[in-house]
């Protein structure tokens, strides 16, 4: 379809039928034949006659059509100057790049495409004597390797602009690649199209080739163009000639540099050190040693040994100290905010009046509920008043309710048991031991009445449930810390007798004044709470906070 278009637009006639390479094309009605004196010009727009129609070649005359490939060459020759009559249509930009092309090469006059010609790459000359890379320094701090955001903005720049060279030789491009670095200097990319209809191209051959001779990146390659970026290493001719000689004028210095030290260790010494020299080595310390410096006796070894590590330890005891601190601050922290969330959960108390079961009704409802097989987790919230609402949704359905907790301890499983008994109005009929942790059973009774509010209103919600678990958490685990910092500096100080000073000051103090210390206390610990007030990371708690209601 390429080859149809192209077709059409050259000859400004319209194809009626095609098959294979056969074509079949229609002059149209008002067709007019050129004159013999118009040409194309080397842009593949078609140049002007005096009367402003387009040309538009004859190909119905045989003599005319001889005629016409006998001047074949001399339309080829005179392409350039074709190209001069044609700039005026052009940009400031088109002529600039049309410039840019006439510096580098010959021009591909059989172009398929619209636009500026480009340089043909096969009259280039196939090598150079003498050939090399081109020279590369990458900048400090910068990666050599492109981003996928940088490739994909170099090649959206590549889509737009018009072909710099037309390629039909997979091999021999040095001319071709000296041509690519000098147009590197002026534009990042370079495109580069494959010729059409020329037999055993290689577009993977000649992107390799060109790649290895000229160190760019490859950013594009098919059976249509090659698209290569020059690099964030690459230097300009001049840039890279004049690095080039700076690195001879170092290697120079260095050459005569090494020559000189050579020299001078060549010449045996007079200290016996075999043509070494004495600046650095050990025989230098200990002739210093000698002369100025003092024997430090075992003693003095062994006290500069416990003075140093006597300061490692109390640096550490400063650490540790420091720890103490800011994990005793938190904690303080962790109690206020578990007061408060506990502030708003209130406990209902047990009814007076409940209702018993037998023993042999506690044994049926017992192997009833270990037979169930829906039940209600007890995860890490405990119980809040989503939990007594699944137990009444349960009790409308059956009569018995099995809950699994995930509490290790049998203490803690007991105190949930009686207050999901308190919370429900139900019988706790027993506390099994599973595989999945301990099993809550619970009977509904026999005057059982669903209430009106099935969620009860002095529980926690689960949002808050969740807060008051991490706070609780939160508290263990620091207590576990603090108290394991204390015993290390209590181990601390006895390493540093420092145990036995503090005795004697507070025994001191007592005896001095009694009632100075409670005072020194009673405002530390309001420093304290104001310190926690201000730096609370936690936040103040709100009871109505909207965020609480959403997992209601």
């Amino acid at each position: 379809m390429i080859f149809v278009c192209i077709d059409q637009r050259r000859t400004g006639g319209l194809i009626i039928w095609r098959s294979g390479s056969v074509m079949v094309v229609y002059r149209g009605s008002n067709y007019k034949r050129p004159l013999k004196s118009q040409t194309l010009n080397g842009a593949s727009t078609p140049v002007k006659g005096e009367d402003g129609t387009l040309f538009i070649p004859d190909a119905s005359s045989p003599a005319e059509s001889d005629s016409q490939g006998k001047d074949l060459a001399a339309q080829r020759a005179d392409v350039s100057q074709l190209n001069m009559q044609n700039t005026e249509d052009m940009t400031e930009e088109e002529l600039e790049f049309n410039q840019m092309l006439d510096e580098l090469g010959p021009r591909f006059v059989d172009w398929w495409g619209t636009g500026i010609l480009p340089v043909d790459a096969d009259l280039l000359p196939q090598t150079i004597p003498g050939y090399k890379t081109p020279h590369r320094v990458l900048p400090t701090g910068m990666r050599s390797t492109l981003t996928n955001a940088e490739l994909t903005n170099l090649r959206k720049l590549a889509r737009n602009l018009p072909c710099h060279f037309a390629l039909g030789r997979n091999r021999n491009h040095q001319g071709l690649a000296a041509a690519i670095v000098k147009l590197w200097e002026k534009s990042l990319v370079v495109k580069i199209a494959v010729k059409r209809g020329i037999q055993n191209t290689n577009n993977k051959l000649m992107a390799e080739e060109i790649k290895n001779l000229t160190g760019g990146t490859l950013l594009l390659r098919n059976k249509f163009y090659i698209v290569i970026y020059r690099g964030k290493d690459f230097l300009p001719t001049s840039v890279a000639a004049v690095l080039a000689e700076r690195e001879e004028l170092t290697k120079d210095i260095q050459n005569m540099e090494e020559q000189r030290r050579n020299i001078s260790t060549a010449q045996p010494p007079d200290d016996g050190l075999d043509g070494h020299a004495l600046a650095g080595t050990l025989a230098e310390f200990q002739e210093a040693q000698a002369r100025w410096g003092r024997e430090v006796s075992a003693k003095e070894q062994e006290e500069m040994k416990e003075a140093s590590s006597r300061s490692e330890k109390q640096k550490l005891y400063r650490k540790l100290e420091h720890k103490l601190s800011i994990a005793q601050a938190k904690i303080h922290r962790a109690e206020r905010l578990l007061s408060k969330i506990e502030a708003s959960m209130v406990l209902a108390n047990p009814c007076d009046d409940q209702e018993m079961i037998t023993d042999e009704e506690k044994s049926v409802f017992r192997r009833i509920g270990l037979r169930l097989k829906s039940y209600l987790p007890l995860g890490v919230r405990g119980v809040f008043d989503g939990v007594i609402e699944n137990m009444h949704l349960h009790w409308k359905h059956r009569e018995v309710v099995k809950l699994i907790s995930k509490q290790k301890t049998l203490s803690f499983v007991q105190e949930t048991a009686r207050l999901l008994e308190y919370e429900s109005g139900g019988i706790l009929v027993a506390i099994e031991r599973v595989p999945k942790g301990y099993a809550l059973i619970f009977y509904r009774g026999k005057n059982y009445r669903r209430p009106i509010n099935i969620r009860p209103r002095n529980l926690l919600t689960k949002a808050k449930a969740l807060k008051r678990a991490v706070a609780m958490q939160r508290h263990e685990a620091l207590s576990q810390h603090i108290d394991q910092l204390e015993s290390n500096i209590k181990q601390m100080k006895l390493d540093l007798g420092i145990e036995d000073y503090e005795e004697q000051e507070e025994d001191s103090s007592d005896s001095e004044n009694e009632d100075g210390t409670d005072v020194t206390s009673a405002s530390y610990d309001e420093d304290q709470d104001d310190f926690d007030e201000s730096a609370d990371e936690y936040g103040d708690y709100d009871d109505d906070d909207e965020d609480d209601e959403v997992d209601r």
